[in-house]
């Protein structure tokens, strides 16, 4: 018998503060709030170039889910996580801390999300999302 290892998608979130240390989330159709980011594109279907760095891919989803040009890195210390948003469904979680070059910026909402917002950091524990990202979030404000 051959052996086929599993295969999980990977998600790379963002960790991103406006001008006020305020972090940037989205509520996606679960009605929970999570940082944005996405998947890495493979670019093997020829429709879209593949991403060259997990950095990049982080880069190229904000800026498409919130008009913000920032730079990826580092990784969050404790924000590689699994998560099972629906049972049976794990995805790898990989968090980045982000620079944001445009903190005075309004992030707009993309087709993607229902809403978007921007959260001070002691208003993010009693937010419906995932403990990872609240783990991932609180290290990033102790980090800066």
């Amino acid at each position: 018998m051959t052996y086929t290892p599993p295969t999980w998608p990977v998600s790379v979130k963002a960790v991103a503060l406006d001008a006020k240390r305020r972090v940037l989330l989205l509520k996606n159709e679960r009605e929970e709030w999570e940082l944005p980011g996405g998947r890495l594109e493979p670019g093997n279907t020829g429709a879209a170039p593949g991403d060259r760095t997990p950095e990049e891919a982080v880069e190229r989803e904000l800026l498409e889910e919130t008009g913000w040009e920032i730079t990826a890195g580092p990784l969050i210390d404790g924000g590689v996580w699994i998560y099972q948003p629906v049972p049976g469904r794990r995805v790898l979680i990989v968090t980045y801390g982000c620079t944001v070059h445009t903190p005075d910026r309004t992030p707009a909402l993309s087709h993607e999300h229902k809403q978007i917002g921007l959260f001070a950091a002691d208003e993010v524990p009693g937010l419906t999302m995932p403990d990872g990202y609240k783990h991932s979030i609180a290290a990033w404000y102790r980090q800066r």
